[in-house]
C-alpha cells in the first residue's frame, strides 16, 4: 500500500496549549501508522493572513479594480503566485488527509487560518464555477479533511437549546462553504469542549479519545451533503423530485433544510 500523506494546518501560537497537545498527538499516532506527516505551523511561519495584490509576482491585470479571485487565477495559470501560497498548495495537492487544528475564535477560525483559506484555496487551483461541491476539485483524489478544534464554551451552550445555538449551524459555513465546496470529503469534526475549564483528568481523557479516533481516522466515512445532481443546474435549487426524495421528517442537511427541522448532528456525525 502507498504511504498515506497527512497535512496538519496548525493555528495556535503557544506550545503549551491544548491545541499543541492535540496536534502532537496527531503527528505521533499518524506517523506510527506509517503516514508521512507535514505540519504547517502558521504562527511560526508568520503566515500572511491578508489576501492582497502582493500575493502575485509581476504585473496585475487590472490595478484600478483589483479582483483577487480573477487575478490569482491568472497568476496560478502562469506560475506567478507568491512562494508561500505555492508551497501550501503543493502540500495540499499531495495530501490524502488534511487536519485543521485551531482554537475556535468568535464562532469561527482564527484570522491566520482564515487567511490560509483565503490565500491558498485560489480560483482554478481549489475550485471553479463548474468544479465545486460534490463535483469539486479535491474529489478526484478523494482527499479527506477535518476540523479539530477547542472551544471556550461548554458543550451544552452549543446545543439546539443552548445560548450559543446549535454547533451544526456554526459548522455549516466552514465545512460546507469551504471544505465541501472545494470537493473535500469532510470527516466529522473533533471538538474539544472547553478544555481550559476541564480538570487535568478531563483534558487527558479528551486527548485519549482523540488518540483512539486517530487510529482509524483514514478509514472513516465522510459527512453527508446533498450531491450536485440533486440541484437544478441553472437556479441551484433542489429539484422537486429531490425534495420529494430527501425531505421527510427533517431537511436534508443543516444548511439546505427546506424549512424542516434540521437533521440532528448532520455536521457532527457521519451517517446521520
Amino acid at each position: 500500500l502507498a504511504e498515506k500523506k497527512v497535512l496538519i494546518v496548525y493555528a495556535h501560537q503557544s506550545t503549551g496549549s491544548f491545541s499543541a497537545a492535540a496536534k502532537e498527538a496527531a503527528v505521533e499516532v499518524l506517523k506510527s501508522k506509517d503516514c508521512s506527516v507535514k505540519v504547517s505551523d502558521l504562527y511560526a511561519m508568520k503566515f500572511k493572513a491578508t489576501a492582497t495584490a502582493e500575493d502575485i509576482t509581476g504585473e496585475v491585470k487590472n490595478s484600478e479594480h483589483f479582483r483577487y479571485a480573477e487575478e490569482t487565477k491568472l497568476a496560478w495559470d502562469e506560475g506567478r503566485l507568491s512562494a508561500d501560497i505555492t508551497e501550501e498548495q503543493r502540500k495540499l495537492q499531495e495530501a490524502d488527509l488534511v487536519i485543521f487544528q485551531f482554537p475556535m475564535y468568535w464562532f469561527t477560525v482564527p484570522a491566520i487560518l482564515k487567511g490560509w483559506f483565503d490565500r491558498v484555496l485560489t480560483l482554478g487551483f481549489a475550485y471553479t464555477k463548474e468544479k465545486r461541491y460534490s463535483n469539486g476539485i479535491f474529489k478526484v483524489n478523494k482527499t479527506k479533511a477535518l476540523l479539530s478544534f477547542t472551544t471556550g464554551s461548554q458543550e451544552t451552550m452549543f446545543s439546539p437549546t443552548g445560548i450559543n445555538g446549535d454547533m451544526n449551524v456554526t459548522l455549516w459555513p466552514l465545512q460546507n462553504g469551504i471544505l465541501h465546496y472545494c470537493g473535500f470529503q469532510v470527516l466529522a469534526p473533533q471538538i474539544f469542549w472547553a478544555p481550559a475549564d476541564a480538570t487535568p483528568e478531563g483534558r487527558s481523557a479528551m486527548l485519549a479519545a482523540w488518540n483512539t479516533r486517530l487510529q482509524g481516522l483514514l478509514d472513516e466515512k465522510p459527512l453527508f451533503y446533498a450531491p450536485m445532481d440533486c440541484f437544478d443546474c441553472e437556479s441551484f435549487q433542489l429539484k422537486p423530485e429531490s425534495v420529494e426524495k430527501c425531505v421527510k421528517e427533517f431537511g436534508p442537511t443543516a444548511g439546505t433544510h427546506c424549512g424542516k427541522p434540521l437533521p440532528p448532528n448532520n455536521q457532527m456525525k457521519a451517517g446521520v
